[in-house]
């Protein structure tokens, strides 16, 4: 009898100390994460990933640089002024042929002295002008014949010349216009684009802020778990010790108290995961200590049809595409000026001391390029088919998302209400058989399976809240207004699971 007696007193003593580290170790961990936590809400750790998020700021810069480009061409059109320079050095040998010069230079200067020689008629006899003309002629000759048939030649040259010339359309058949429209809708694109990366860090965000809450709960309700399950054991100790159970009943309560020992482990061990994701998202490896609870608002402002009605106008995902419309209906127009002639006024001056110039106008018709223009037209038009198709069965998906997640927003709210009820039967249930366990009256499975029942309550109105708030911001995010879930916080009528 002594040593049956002996061996509970060892247990009291093992599970006394084993508690009793349990409460310093979370004493010293509440105490150090009082003072060294960083207390941030939901509205802090949203602004945070908005502004600071690597994929926000790589969107921000795409935004800027669509902009950028669309003020880059805002003055296309305008006449383009180019000053020219070019320097050059020139040489060239060729080979001058001399004998038809030599030829018309022998029969000018004999004609030229016969008609000089024709005044001296009536003075020289005929026989005389004969023979003074036949030996110019031989004189001549033979000095032409001295000169060679063919010289040679080089030709060098160097020189920098500059001038200024400029070029302006005037028709191109509305390239231009749409150019600048497709600029201005890339531009507008990006910043719709950058909306709609701001709503997806919103949305994650949310997940791992509330995951984490949802986390902490769960270990509370396991930490509390644990700490009732080691009071049952404690007195069924006593109680073994009295007599009053055997000991069957007392070792039924040794492993509930092992497997809520390892379910606490379990929970710690998702909790910390969730916390590391958390600070991951901001950049932060301090302690952290979330002061916004998981939450559940028990009235609800708008109903389904506003958001089935409305959702068009706010969408990110909708405006994208149908700006992609947009964008297709400007590339049909290009594809269209294809066709069309182009005309362009142009003009150049010389800044050399000529001053040379000159201006005028140039049209350009394309009539054949290897390119099958009507079916490039064609081709645009089908992609502008595609991208209203596209938006059409984007417009069903997210009328899904809406009637879903609102269906099972109401469907969270519901059973929250539910869940209150039950969490008080059950706390008044466990209160009854604790009752009839000591009085002999009930046994121990009874007590256990009430304390689970009222833990499995306490956890599963942690996850409903984690559920009715993913459900509202998949309902925002898809609606457009995500932005807006920060209000759903401090809503009237709302309930939070601390």
């Amino acid at each position: 009898m002594l040593k049956q007696n002996n061996r509970p007193n060892l247990r009291v003593k093992r599970f006394q100390k084993k508690l009793s580290m349990c409460i310093h170790i979370i004493t010293c961990s509440f105490f150090t994460s009082s003072i060294f936590a960083q207390t941030i809400s939901y509205s802090e750790a949203e602004q945070y990933i908005v502004e600071n998020a690597y994929s926000t700021q790589a969107q921000r810069a795409l935004q800027q640089s669509a902009q950028l480009e669309m003020d880059a061409i805002k003055n296309l059109g305008l006449p383009r002024i180019d000053l020219n320079a070019t320097a050059y050095s020139f040489h060239s040998e060729t080979s001058v042929p001399l004998e038809s010069g030599k030829r018309r230079l022998e029969n000018s200067l004999t004609r030229g002295f016969d008609d000089k020689l024709s005044q001296w008629e009536n003075v020289l006899s005929p026989e005389v002008i004969d023979q003074i003309s036949q030996g110019f002629d031989q004189v001549v000759s033979d000095g032409l014949n001295k000169v060679p048939n063919n010289v040679d030649v080089t030709v060098k040259d160097q020189d920098v010349r500059t001038s200024v010339s400029m070029v302006m359309p005037l028709y191109t058949g509305g390239k231009i216009s749409s150019a600048k429209q497709i600029a201005t809708l890339q531009a507008q694109r990006s910043t719709i684009s950058e909306k709609q990366q701001q709503d997806a860090q919103r949305f994650e965000m949310i997940q791992a802020y509330f995951n984490a809450q949802l986390q902490q709960q769960l270990a509370n309700v396991s930490l509390f778990n644990f700490n009732a399950m080691q009071q049952h054991y404690n007195n069924a100790l006593k109680l073994e010790k009295q007599g009053f159970i055997n000991k069957g009943q007392r070792m039924q309560f040794e492993v509930a108290l092992n497997n809520a020992d390892r379910a606490y482990q379990n929970a710690q061990s998702n909790l910390q995961a969730s916390l590391f994701s958390l600070k991951n998202l901001l950049k932060t490896s301090d302690r952290l200590s979330l002061s916004t609870p998981l939450f559940v608002n028990t009235t609800q402002k708008n109903d389904l049809e506003t958001f089935l009605s409305n959702y068009d106008q706010n969408s990110s995902l909708v405006k994208k595409l149908q700006m992609d419309t947009q964008l297709a209906n400007e590339n049909i127009r290009i594809q269209q000026a294809a066709k069309k002639p182009s005309v362009f006024a142009f003009g150049e001056y010389g800044l050399d001391d000529k001053e040379n110039w000159i201006i005028g106008v140039m049209a350009k018709y394309n009539l054949f390029s290897g390119i099958d223009k009507n079916k490039n037209i064609h081709a645009a038009e089908l992609k502008r088919y595609a991208a209203e198709m596209m938006t059409e069965r984007t417009k069903q998906e997210i009328e899904n998302i809406l009637y879903k997640s609102y269906s099972e927003l109401n469907a969270s709210q519901t059973s929250h209400q539910l869940l209150i009820k039950n969490t008080r039967a059950a706390e008044e249930n466990l209160r009854i058989q604790q009752l009839s366990f000591k009085e002999g009256m009930g046994t121990a499975t009874q007590v256990i399976d009430a304390q689970n029942a009222l833990n499995a309550l306490k956890g599963e109105m942690a996850i409903n809240a984690y559920k009715y708030i993913l459900s509202l911001a998949t309902l925002l995010q898809s609606y457009g207004s995500i932005e807006e879930f920060k209000l759903y916080v401090n809503q009237p009528r709302t309930d939070y699971i601390r």
